[in-house]
């Protein structure tokens, strides 16, 4: 059961939707929502060594201020919604999660928007959530308008460690969902053929009450991901469940292909694990 969450605020405001957004899916469990916004106290000097520091300054200061403006329009939506919530306004210098990833373990959820060349850029929030946390982390594309539906869930399996994590934290949501699938991508990567048929991850989720369905597909040349994305949308899914992949390098997790590029071209929300 998701008995609270964590949402990442945006400043921007094409992008504050996700803040009604995460609001909705507390209300749909019940749970305490806490909102936290970034503001920098630092900005990067390589990007702009001509600045004066008044400028700077200036830059700073605004950030504070619209993080304060998007952290307010927050409470006073779980006022008029009746939600139990908290806030938190982080300062850290810019391209950084600063605490947000630690905070994350101490909430069954993190919510955090998808990134946008123009409007925001959360890579690396993204990526530190998924895999220093510990917990789920659901991706909300930044084209999202509407709340979160469950009329239908797809679920991602390939016998892999990360795609049993996955879905067995969206156990709460595939049980309010109206059909789940499995769906086993066929490639030339698959990591244990003996899985392939996901008769016993059905049996396990049948045994929680999750009756699903069990679907394979083949990937073409488009690659695994395009094809993952044509199936949702072919299927008209509302919610994607996948492990998240990555591997380590100098004590940095480096995206999967498949990862990246779901986060890159997702049209849907999607859970990740890892």
């Amino acid at each position: 059961m998701i008995k609270d969450l964590i949402v990442n605020l945006e400043r921007n405001t094409p992008r504050q939707r996700i803040s009604e957004f995460a609001i909705g899916v507390a209300q749909m469990f019940d749970a305490h929502i806490a909102g936290v916004c970034f503001a920098y106290d630092a900005l990067p000097n390589f990007t702009m060594p001509d600045f004066p520091s008044d400028v700077i300054n200036q830059m700073i200061a605004a950030s504070e201020a619209a993080a304060k403006a998007a952290i307010g329009q927050f409470e006073e939506n779980c006022r008029r919604q009746s939600v139990s919530a908290e806030h938190h306004l982080l300062e850290t210098a810019y391209g950084t999660p600063g605490r947000f990833p630690k905070m994350a373990r101490r909430f069954d959820l993190s919510i955090i928007m998808q990134s946008d060349a123009e409007e925001g850029d959360n890579d690396i929030l993204i990526e530190q959530v998924l895999f220093d946390s510990g917990r789920p982390v659901l991706i909300v594309p930044y084209i999202q308008k509407a709340a979160l539906k469950l009329d239908r869930i797809v679920c991602c399996w390939d016998g892999s460690r990360a795609a049993t994590r996955a879905i067995n934290d969206a156990r709460p949501l595939l049980r309010r969902a109206g059909a789940v699938e499995l769906l086993i991508v066929r490639d030339h990567k698959v990591r244990d053929p003996n899985e392939l048929r996901g008769i016993e991850m059905a049996n396990h989720l049948a045994r929680h009450g999750i009756k699903l369905d069990v679907k394979t597909i083949t990937a073409p040349d488009v690659g695994v991901a395009a094809s993952i994305l044509s199936h949702v949308a072919d299927s008209s899914a509302d919610l994607l469940v996948m492990g998240g992949y990555g591997h380590s390098r100098l004590r940095e997790f480096v995206l999967g292909g498949v990862t990246r590029e779901m986060l890159k071209s997702m049209t849907v929300p999607v859970l990740m694990s890892h």
